[in-house]
């Protein structure tokens, strides 16, 4: 490979004298033992450290109980023990954090959309960790209204986040839900936006919210309090005790989820129920919210179909004879199957994600040899067109489209070296208009600073896996070149390349940064997810692996310069890839990871678990069992050498609970016969994703950077 100077620029960032290795490390802590047997399938599983777990009940009391304070114990020694580890990178990590927040612009403000005669916007103030949610009358000369003030709500609270809210069709009312644990368990308010006041309307543990056209009634999804899935559907109506909703559905399939929503014309009200591999609608005029709710298609084996309307029409994406998708149609009087018509004839080698509405147009987000593109229908007209784009990788999504009748299409654009783009796209003319570019508040950035590639890796199998990659230019590429590798590819989440202003504290220090689109996600199709899931799981671990050894081949960067990244189910991948190729990478951060695979698939009453029998198995059923145990983390680590680790957790984690990660690195511990460092960090405070704060989550960014840079400082 081409061998690239490197600029005195970036030279002067790549090492930091800060980051001094200390000489020798503190004595780790040390978990207790319990052995806990498990037996299932005439096999017996042993588990150490089965004790960490403690219920809801238990880490809510006001006091604690013995076992209790052991786990408390135990997590903050750890965080002891990073935090002496670490002690010698704090001003770098300092130094990385105000970075990364200078390159923010403090007063930020998103790009107005427009609803029912409002301009609704979220802006931030100096220094604000939390948004103001705020509107405007389009009439000449109004004033702002602001709708829920972030920072005045969160002040007080360790953890803050408002999820949903919806304002009511005549504009009074807006019914908005809060998290202040971080277990997405959320609690429903309705303001008053004419006096500011809050109704006495209340409701804890929901999900989303969806006003009917009266205005004086709302549905919403209701959470399972232990396992946290949404399976009931209520009607509330304004001035009601939530004990009086009715209930309109329940999903009593376990394996299912539900949410309510409205179409793009306004006009229905759709209830889904879904799961990985099918779904089912129902739905209702918005009209009359206490007419009867009728079933659009009914469910049918592996057949998973979403649905929306415009005009007199219902369009639905449907996988039905079309394994990557297809767009059909229907009139109101009929939705079943028998009823579709094709809009456009089906592609195998074209991947139909999703679908926005307008009134004369439609626009599809494709994906096209693992790049998406806009596929514009014109349906007055009976034409098409696509809307191209130029980078070499980069991502693309709907932005804010509420409104059905225009010919104005807003979308989002990044790349690994443009920072996020709003546009504005005239579906009749084709202009295309800048609403806004994320300002990068740093005067010596250039994105022309920067290198974007895309390659291809070729699996063990055959398969072709792409790989997404940018580094600074200039930056001399070969064996001491440090390189993070990162993936996620499970539940069909697709990971594209998309601009990050953090990113670029590693990418000036001389790192190259390169993303995996692994099986597991759709990267390139439906058949890429359905390749890495069930019994096909490993596929992913080998793909990320293959990536790895393709860089190296290539001459991008050695084992004693890869490092690996990847969180929730991402991090599962890095447990398994460290069990299988422990050697080939001299650190791996894993963020909230899931590694307690077959224990946590076995019990029912964890959140999440039974939603996704489809994605990894049951493992009552043996063969999924033997299948699951052969790549689970926990239960594959062994007396050998692992590399250097950053394991992060929260305690308030209702997706990966805290034990697993906790029991993860107990047992490593135990059992890893090198001296390489084992971290784990615990934010106490903090559920799945973290702080909730616009720029406190950074924190934990300056933390593992500092760990990659301390360990290329070493190598």
């Amino acid at each position: 490979m081409k061998k690239l100077l490197l600029p005195s620029l970036v030279l002067s960032f790549l090492m930091v004298s800060s980051c001094k290795q200390e000489p020798k490390l503190p004595e780790a802590p040390v978990a207790r033992k319990e052995a806990k047997n498990m037996e299932i399938h005439g096999d017996t599983r042993t588990d150490d450290y089965f004790w960490m777990r403690l219920s809801d009940e238990q880490k809510t009391a006001e006091t604690p109980d013995a076992q209790t304070q052991e786990v408390l114990d135990y997590l903050e020694a750890e965080n002891d023990y990073l935090a002496e580890v670490m002690a010698p990178t704090k001003a770098l990590q300092d130094t990385i954090y105000e970075e990364i927040v200078a390159r923010y612009a403090q007063d930020d403000q998103s790009v107005p959309y427009t609803v029912n005669g409002y301009s609704y916007y979220v802006r931030y103030e100096e220094g604000g960790q939390y948004p103001l949610y705020c509107r405007k009358s389009l009439e000449e000369g109004a004033e702002e209204e602001i709708l829920l003030n972030g920072p005045a709500m969160a002040e007080g609270k360790a953890y803050f986040a408002i999820g949903d809210w919806s304002v009511s069709e005549d504009n009074r009312l807006l019914a908005y839900t809060v998290d202040t644990v971080s277990r997405r368990q959320y609690t429903a308010y309705v303001k008053n936006l004419e006096t500011g006041e809050l109704l006495p309307d209340r409701i804890d543990n929901i999900g989303g919210v969806t006003w009917a056209n009266d205005n004086e009634t709302f549905f919403y999804a209701k959470k399972d309090p232990q396992t946290l899935r949404t399976f009931q559907i209520y009607k509330h109506e304004l001035g009601e005790s939530a004990t009086s909703d009715d209930l309109i559905f329940q999903e009593d399939d376990n394996t299912y989820s539900i949410y309510a929503f409205k179409s793009s014309s306004r006009d229905y009200l759709f209830i889904a129920s879904y799961h990985a591999q099918q779904t089912e609608f129902r739905y209702l005029s918005a009209d009359t919210p206490d007419g009867d709710w009728q079933i659009f298609q009914p469910r049918v084996k592996d057949h998973f179909y979403s649905v929306d309307h415009i005009g007199d029409q219902f369009m639905i994406r449907t996988n039905h004879e079309a394994e990557n998708y297809k767009l059909v149609s229907c009139s109101e009087g009929a939705t079943t199957m028998e009823n579709w018509e094709e809009v456009i004839p089906y592609n195998p080698e074209v991947f139909f994600e999703q679908m926005v509405h307008f009134k004369d147009y439609s626009v599809l987000e494709e994906r096209i040899e693992g790049l998406s593109q806009f596929h514009v229908l014109d349906r007055s007209g009976d034409s098409e067109y696509y809307i191209e784009f130029d980078d070499p990788t980069y991502r693309i999504g709907f932005s804010a489209n509420p409104e059905s009748d225009t010919d104005t299409f807003r979308f989002s654009y990044s790349s690994f070296t443009t920072p996020g783009r709003i546009y504005d796209y005239n579906l009749s003319t084709k202009e295309r208009t800048l609403m806004k570019e994320d300002p990068v508040m740093d005067p010596s950035f250039d994105p022309e600073n920067y290198v974007s590639e895309r390659m291809m890796a070729t699996a063990e199998d055959g398969t072709e896996v792409p790989i997404s990659l940018v580094y600074r230019k200039g930056l001399e590429l070969g064996a001491s070149t440090p390189l993070l590798l990162y993936a996620y590819g499970s539940y069909g989440s697709t990971m594209d390349a998309s601009f990050s202003n953090s990113r670029l504290s590693l990418l000036d220090r001389g790192f190259v940064y390169a993303l995996a689109h692994v099986r597991g996600g759709q990267e390139m199709g439906r058949q890429w997810y359905e390749q890495g899931r069930l019994l096909n799981k490993k596929n992913t671990f080998t793909d990320f692996i293959d990536c790895a050894k393709h860089l190296v081949a290539e001459g991008y960067t050695s084992p004693d310069h890869l490092y690996a990244m990847g969180g929730s189910a991402g991090g599962l991948l890095m447990g398994a890839i460290i069990n299988m190729e422990p050697e080939l990478w001299n650190g791996v951060i894993a963020a909230v990871p899931w590694v307690d695979v077959v224990t946590t698939m076995l019990d029912e009453s964890i959140p999440l678990t039974t939603f996704e029998f489809d994605e990894w198995g049951n493992p009552k059923n043996k063969e999924y069992y033997d299948y699951m145990l052969s790549y689970s983390p926990y239960d594959n680590v062994e007396a050998k050498e692992y590399p250097n680790m950053l394991v992060t957790t929260g305690f308030w984690d209702s997706q990966v609970q805290y034990w697993e990660p906790a029991k993860w690195v107990a047992k490593l511990r135990d059992r890893k016969t090198d001296d390489n460092l084992l971290l784990l960090e615990t934010n106490m405070d903090t559920g799945h994703g973290g702080a909730s704060g616009r720029f406190e989550r950074f924190r934990r960014v300056a933390l593992m950077y500092a760990f990659l840079l301390k360990l290329e400082e070493g190598s």
